[in-house]
């Protein structure tokens, strides 16, 4: 199974405040963990969110909100994708996170072929997705 793990901002990292280096090391480190232990498929760390965007649309026209945002809870630091062979396990990773912090790691499972089989017929189900898209396994 694959996962998402979206990593929350914490209060000093959405103003700017660059990880420690103590802490850079020890997430390296979980990284590599993951790495060895072949749970990990990609990640990276998200920029603050002064430098995001948000787009909402009515259905006729989009709106641009320039960041930051003012509720950091919400935010996401970064991410990871990982493989797992359950959801028990994916916990028990991101339980190690040694930036998990008090807001948190949220954890979502990828829609798999077999989650569409109702909108696909089997002969789409079995046929592999080409270049990007078919690397990740997205749906």
């Amino acid at each position: 199974m694959r996962v998402m793990v979206f990593g929350k901002a914490a209060d000093g990292s959405e103003k700017s405040a660059p990880p420690t280096k103590e802490a850079f090391a020890a997430m390296d480190q979980f990284t590599e963990e993951l790495v060895e232990a072949g749970i990990m498929v990609a990640g990276a760390g998200l920029q603050n969110n002064a430098q995001a965007k948000r787009i909402t649309s009515d259905g006729s026209s989009s709106k641009v909100i320039d960041g930051p945002f003012a509720e950091t809870h919400e935010l996401v630091a970064g991410f990871m994708i990982w493989q797992v062979k359950d959801m028990d396990e994916a916990v028990a990773w991101a339980k190690r996170n040694p930036m998990l912090g008090p807001s948190g790691v949220e954890i979502r499972p990828f829609y798999e072929a077999a989650d569409l089989a109702e909108y696909l017929t089997p002969e789409e189900l079995s046929t592999p997705r080409e270049g990007e898209r078919g690397k990740l396994g997205v749906a």
